[in-house]
């Protein structure tokens, strides 16, 4: 009270030079040093030292604003007594000053040299003496502030005792809030606040702020450091343990299992940049806490490392004639896979180091691609492994995961030469051309580097991320077909055919494989029940229509599993299949073939088609009618083929002339062009010939002999073009009984696939252009001109007519 008296009697001038102070609010009766080095600032300490001694302190609103504008400092400030001053050697000046009483900035009267402003002091009012409020108030704030203290905030003792002796709610308000570190904003909103009791009302929330934030650092450090000790206490008495257990001659199980691992990797025959990042591994798991989340990751990746084999490998059985004889043991005919896996194997008994050759199975389901490979596999006395593609669509299934997810593991190459045991396995990848992709990449592209034998040599896995060579692996692939298996991939590969099997080969396999098969797989045996020749043909002709062997197979199974049940019923001994038999035990036949046309029809063609499991015989039909040119096309064509009729027909309105067709029928009839089986989808160029044999015999009413087939594409300057399937549309044309098949030229080199007895029983013929098919399909070729129309006899009345064109008939 008596230093608030004197500085009441002070004589405080209304115009103050200012000096702007930074990251401080100064309160009355507050002392502190400040250091001053702006030119301003000590040009407004020299001049209230040669006064009055006198200064006003106003913060400044930004610290790093080194020029501040006027606006930039805050109004309400405080006027200060400089009590000392100290000039440095660097050019700053040292000054401590006494807070006196608070001021207003009113008027910026001048501001070079420096600030010199006109202040209105502030008059707190008188705070009311010995009331409750006031006394309570005043305990609280002193007890916070106890509080805070013993929680840890930093505040000198010689202020504790002066809050503890103060009773006057303005001053302990400001004695406070210059004590506790309050922010510049917090702060100088303090000091703005005139009322005592209110301002120590802000005062003791904040303590109450500040009291929380401790009491939770506080809870914070205490878990922290209990961990701490735990971990400590933890690490002490583990190796408390293992002293003792050394003294005892035993072993610590932790210790044992890392000696395991470390030999483990020692004896995996790893190259000496895997070792070496196997054992940087180890040591790093030896120094983790067993509990770590880091340790269990790391342990799974040794156990890979270990597994995975590196150095190990099985010696091929390079004996070429014992090959031949397990793979005719295996498989019968497949004459062009068994030879080109012998070559492979006498190259690599001639060359001890090559790159693994890429071996891809295309055909249809059932012809035999996995069994194949498990049967070179047997050759060559490898590994196999296989695993199934199809429907993959994460790349990660190919190069593995990064260690660092949850879960994490390597791909299914490194997965299958683990699952394999040696570094040079035959390695099947099944169902190459039902890969997929999405946004988790594209697994084919990454199929990329394992498949080219210029790269796999250091193939990387994201989870074992060290390289690994896989060309002395032996990758096979199978597809159904390579339409969908991307052209980069497909180039590093070499592709092998299985086309299918005749009629002739599945009984072959039948009687060698199939039946003994699922005779053994019934429970019965070969006394039991025998299969005919002629059951098993039927079989193969009524009950199946596929390329491979798996529904003759499943058929053949059913039969024996009926026979099982009349045995093991004693209704009797020996069953012999016969033709006559097979419906009694397979019911009425399910596929009846194409029936042979019983005579030369008019505009009637047998046509060759391939499909997915195997050649297929297509009649197609045309006929004409009078019309004003329409086309129609039946028997849902596709696009592809659709064209060929409109090529075909292009063709034939260019050679009206040759062929005797009068020019003008394209506007005087309709033609109608129908493949029968409607229900089926059909398309593809191949039925090109076909269809323009079909159109030139309707036009021109010369039968087609019912002894051709013939398959072909067109072009509009009727130039026959090869195609695909040869092979399997021959055998459709044998089965079906033809006698005369045409092909394209280009498509003579494709014959040496077709067996030799097929061969035999057929007339091939290859064209070259359109005339060359017609000339063989046709009963006449060229086609004889129309006769004139016989003139009409004179009429009496003249009458006018619209004509309508006739179709032009030739003769048969």
């Amino acid at each position: 009270m008596e230093n608030r008296q004197e500085t009441e009697e002070l004589n405080i001038p209304d115009v103050l030079p200012l000096l702007p102070v930074r990251d401080v609010v100064v309160y009355p009766y507050m002392i502190l040093p400040l250091f001053v080095g702006r030119e301003i600032s000590i040009a407004a300490v020299d001049h209230a030292l040669s006064k009055d001694r006198m200064i006003f302190l106003a913060t400044q609103r930004d610290v790093g604003d080194e020029d501040p504008a006027p606006e930039a400092i805050y109004e309400v400030g405080t006027v200060a007594m400089i009590m000392r001053m100290l000039k440095l050697p660097d050019g700053r000046v040292k000054i401590l000053v006494q807070g006196l009483t608070k001021g207003r900035i009113t008027e910026y009267l001048a501001e070079k040299p420096f600030y010199s402003v006109h202040i209105d002091r502030i008059i707190e009012p008188a705070a009311p003496e010995n009331t409750l409020e006031s006394e309570a108030l005043i305990r609280t704030v002193k007890e916070e502030l106890a509080k805070i203290v013993a929680l840890g905030k930093a505040v000198s003792p010689e202020v504790m005792v002066i809050v503890e002796n103060m009773q006057e709610p303005g001053a302990l308000a400001d004695l406070v809030a210059s004590n506790i570190g309050l922010k510049v904003e917090e702060a100088q909103g303090l000091l703005e606040v005139i009322d005592p009791l209110e301002r120590l009302k802000k005062v003791n929330d904040l303590l109450n702020k500040e009291s929380e934030l401790l009491n939770m650092q506080a809870r914070i450090q205490s878990a922290a450091k209990e961990e701490m000790g735990k971990s400590q206490r933890e690490y002490y008495l583990r190796e408390q343990l293992r002293a003792i257990q050394q003294e005892l001659g035993e072993t610590d199980a932790r210790s044992e299992e890392m000696a395991e691992l470390r030999k483990a990797i020692e004896n995996a025959k790893m190259p000496q940049n895997v070792e070496k990042e196997a054992l940087k591994q180890l040591g790093r798991l030896e120094q983790m806490h067993p509990d770590a989340a880091e340790a269990g990751m790391l342990r799974t990746f040794l156990d890979w490392m270990v597994d995975i084999p590196w150095g190990k490998s099985t010696k091929d059985a390079l004996e070429i004639k014992r090959a031949s004889e397990i793979l005719n043991e295996d498989h019968f005919f497949l004459e062009k896979v068994k030879e080109r896996i012998l070559e492979f194997l006498a190259v690599r008994k001639l060359k001890k180091k090559m790159k693994g050759p890429i071996l891809c199975f295309v055909g249809p389901p059932g012809v035999g691609k996995t069994s194949l490979g498990k049967s070179i596999a047997r050759a060559m006395g490898r590994k196999f492994v296989r695993i199934s593609l199809g429907g993959v669509r994460d790349e990660a299934e190919i190069r593995g995961h990064r260690r660092t997810y949850v879960g994490a593991l390597p791909g299914r190459i490194i997965q299958g030469l683990k699952q394999a045991g040696s570094n040079n396995p035959v390695f099947m990848l099944d169902e190459l051309d039902k890969l997929g992709s999405d946004f988790r990449g594209d697994p084919s592209s990454a199929l990329l580097e394992v498949l080219d034998p210029e790269q796999n040599n250091s193939f990387s896995d994201h989870y074992i991320n060290l390289p690994f060579n896989l060309s002395n692996v032996m990758f096979i692939a199978t597809a159904n077909q390579m339409d969908t298996i991307p052209g980069p991939l497909r180039d590093r590969m070499e592709v092998i055919n299985l086309s299918g099997y005749t009629e002739e080969e599945k009984l072959g396999i039948a009687k060698r494989y199939l039946v003994p098969r699922q005779v053994k797989e019934n429970g019965i045996t070969e006394e039991i029940v025998v299969f005919s020749e002629e059951a098993l043909r039927t079989i193969i002709a009524k009950y199946t229509r596929e390329a491979g062997l798996r529904n003759l197979e499943r058929e053949i199974g059913s039969v024996c599993r009926k026979v099982a049940r009349k045995f093991a019923e004693g209704k009797g001994e020996k069953f012999v299949i016969t033709a006559g038999t097979v419906a009694k035990y397979l019911g009425p036949p399910k596929f009846l073939r194409e029936e042979e046309m019983e005579k030369n029809e008019v505009g009637v063609v047998t046509g060759l088609a391939w499909t997915p499991v195997g050649g297929e015989v297509l009649f197609v039909e045309a006929t004409v009618m009078k019309g004003k040119g329409g086309l129609t096309l039946t028997g849902q064509l596709g696009d592809v083929m659709k064209e060929s009729v409109q090529a075909a027909l292009s063709y034939i309105r260019s050679r009206t002339a040759e062929l005797n067709i009068p020019e003008d029928f394209s506007s005087t009839i309709d033609i109608h062009v129908h493949v029968p089986a409607g229900a089926i989808p059909k398309d593809g160029p191949s039925a090109g010939v076909t269809m323009a044999t079909a159109l030139v015999s309707a036009l021109t009413r010369i039968p087609v002999r019912k002894e051709v087939a013939m398959t072909g594409e067109i072009t509009l300057r009727g130039k026959v073009l090869p195609i695909g399937g040869l092979k399997e549309k021959i055998l459709a044309a044998a089965r079906l009984g033809v006698t005369t098949v045409i092909i394209p030229v280009q498509n003579k080199k494709d014959l040496e696939d077709v067996p030799k007895t097929i061969l035999k029983k057929l007339k091939i013929v290859a064209a070259s252009n359109i005339d060359d098919v017609l000339a063989v399909a046709l009963e006449k070729f060229p086609p004889p001109a129309p006769k004139a129309p016989k003139p009409e006899p004179p009429k009496t009345k003249v009458r006018t007519r619209v004509p309508v064109a006739a179709p032009v008939r030739g003769k048969a």
